[in-house]
This record gives C-alpha cells, structure tokens and sequence, in this order.
C-alpha cells in the first residue's frame, strides 16, 4: 500500500520467457496485486510467471491475441475487482523501472491526476539511452498527439502509466483500440472525459529485446488512429457549442453524457469481443 490505498500492477505480457521473472522479482513491496495478463504467447512466459513463488501474483492467459490493449483492459478489470485504488502498468520486457513506479503512482495517489503517464523524453540521458529512430519517431508522435487530444504532454507512446478507478470507470474500454496506438487512444478518451492527466519524467531503458512496433505502425496506424481522434474532439466541441447555444435560447438543461461519452461521439464496431481466458491464481 501506498498512503493508505491499495496498489495493483498490471503486466501485459506476450513472449516475455527471457524477462517475466525479473520483472515480478523487483517488484516493489508495495504493490498488494500484481496481475500478469498472456496475450497468448507461444514461449514460456506463462509457465516462468506461474511459477514464481510470490502469492501476490496472478497469472491470466488470454486464449488468442488481443494486442496490448486488449490485455490491459483485462488487467485493470481484475486489478480493480481486487479492491485496488490505483492501477500501474508495467510490461514484461523489462524496460521499465521499479524505483520509478511510486512517482508514477503519485499523481493519482494524491488526487492531482487520474492517469499518469511516463515520459522519457524528459529525462537527461534520452538521447544517450533510447535508439536515435525510436526517439525521432517519438517526438513526431507526441507532437501529433498533443494536437489530437489538445493534452500537454510528451512521450506519447510510454506504457508506464497510473490509472485511478474513478478514470477506468469513467471510460468505455471496449471502444479502446486494442493494438498498436493504444497509448494515444486512452490519451484521447481521457481528454474528451476532460479528466486530468499528468507526465512523469521516467528513465529510458533499453536492452537486447526487439520492438513490435513496425514502419506500417508509425506512419500509417497510429496516425489515422490520431487523425479519428481529433475528429471526435472536434464533434464533442461542436455539440458543446451547439448545447450552450440551445439553452441560451430556450432554457434547456444539458442531459449529463459522462457515462455514455464514447457510445455518444462514436459508432459501435471499434472495439473487440471479450477474450477467453484461464485465470491461475500463484
């Protein structure tokens, strides 16, 4: 626990044999749950997660792959069954660090933010530490991203995040595009339910393991996807406009939208079926 509330950590995992184990074992002591979610890996990465002797593990296996969105969706569902405040993300390959995951944790912890998110790019050995196409990539990713969803933030594409049961409530994480770009869209869908976000300068680590991310990602998925998101906020202001201008002329109430925001501003068809999964508690 930290400052009196319940932690949980979720790790999406998906051929992570080489590094699930350390990844659980410098787990800070803090953490009450940490929930690993297999996107259905084909190596041992659930057999090296099952067997770790840490009774505050949980290992979920997804029966086909849903992408890391996917995965995460599954994770903050159970982490936040569990009685967790907060929910952190930490991925099984290891890149990120255990003693940067408490201030991460802050922001919500303490009610200034309901997601926090890493940003690399603000720490002083990013250009020392993170691949120079990773880190040109990243700039033009966070810049599009800080024009899609109107946020003041960086290092759009980070995964160590924070988020707070109120956000996870708040959003419909079904209409969440589960793949590759998942980041910018959650950044999307909290900045039309105008809820707090907050970066957090994290250390940019790198080893030998090897990105998912192709060209097709970064020049075609993730900006369509940046594209679709700037013209939902673009709808949401206009019907805000739209609403204010109606009650100026008849003294109608704007119905309160915060529960069916995304069903609101978006057509179904975006998000995907629930995974089968086998649940194995350690």
């Amino acid at each position: 626990m930290l400052c009196d509330q319940a932690i949980a950590v979720v790790v999406p995992a998906r051929n992570e044999q080489a590094h699930i184990q350390r990844v659980l074992r410098t787990m800070p002591t803090y953490v009450d749950h940490i929930i690993v979610v297999d996107d259905a890996s084909t190596d041992a990465t659930v057999a090296r997660a099952a067997s770790h002797p840490d009774p505050r593990v949980t290992v979920v296996c997804h029966a086909c792959c849903t992408g890391v969105g996917g995965a995460l969706a599954t994770g903050y569902r159970l982490a936040f069954e569990q009685g967790a405040a907060v929910a952190g993300v930490m991925a099984g390959d290891g890149q990120m660090d255990p003693e940067d995951l408490e201030p991460v944790l802050t922001p919500v912890l303490t009610g200034r933010a309901e997601y926090a998110k890493g940003n690399r790019l603000g720490h002083p050995q990013v250009a020392r530490d993170m691949p120079p196409l990773r880190l040109l990539g990243n700039r033009i990713l966070s810049r599009m991203t800080r024009w899609a969803t109107g946020l003041s933030i960086d290092d759009a594409q980070c995964g160590f995040t924070a988020l707070s049961r109120h956000a996870y409530h708040t959003l419909d994480w079904a209409r969440i595009w589960p793949g590759y770009g998942y980041p910018n869209d959650v950044l999307g869908w909290l900045s039309l339910a105008e809820l707090l976000v907050e970066d957090v300068v994290v250390a940019p680590i790198y080893g030998q393991e090897r990105s998912g991310v192709r060209l097709r990602h970064a020049v075609v998925i993730i900006p369509a996807l940046l594209v679709r998101i700037a013209a939902r906020r673009l709808l949401a202001s206009t019907r805000k406009v739209a609403w204010v201008r109606l009650k100026k002329r008849s003294g109608a109430t704007r119905p309160d939208e915060s529960q069916n925001l995304s069903r609101a501003l978006e057509p179904s068809g975006d998000g995907q079926a629930s995974p089968g999964t086998v649940r194995l508690n350690m």
